[in-house]
């Protein structure tokens, strides 16, 4: 029942994703067994897939967090802004040579 569950919820893009790749490492297991065979070598015994891990749940974000997250993100902006009109390099400049005098 659990796992109808999640199938349910799954998207179908990943559920084939997941089954291309489990196609394929079956084939390349094949392939490099085929392989070693023609070489002479006994073929090899691979591990078990890795059985794909639930994504972790992203933690929320409080009010003053995503204020101040806004906040940068906007004054980044500004100084790019200002950075294209050459402003802020000619006032970092200033700065600069006052502070080593």
């Amino acid at each position: 029942m659990v796992e109808q569950l999640k199938q349910l919820w799954r998207s179908n893009d990943v559920q084939r994703l997941e089954e291309e790749v489990a196609r394929l490492r079956a084939e390349n297991r094949a392939l490099m067994n085929s392989l070693l065979g023609a070489a002479g070598f006994p073929p090899l015994e691979f591990p078990d897939s890795v059985k794909p891990q639930p994504l972790p749940r992203l933690r929320k974000r409080s009010r003053h967090q995503l204020q101040a997250w806004r906040q940068t993100v906007a004054l980044r902006e500004l100084v790019r802004q200002y950075r294209q009109e050459g402003v802020v390099a000619r006032r970092c400049r200033r700065r600069q040579s006052r502070s080593l005098i």
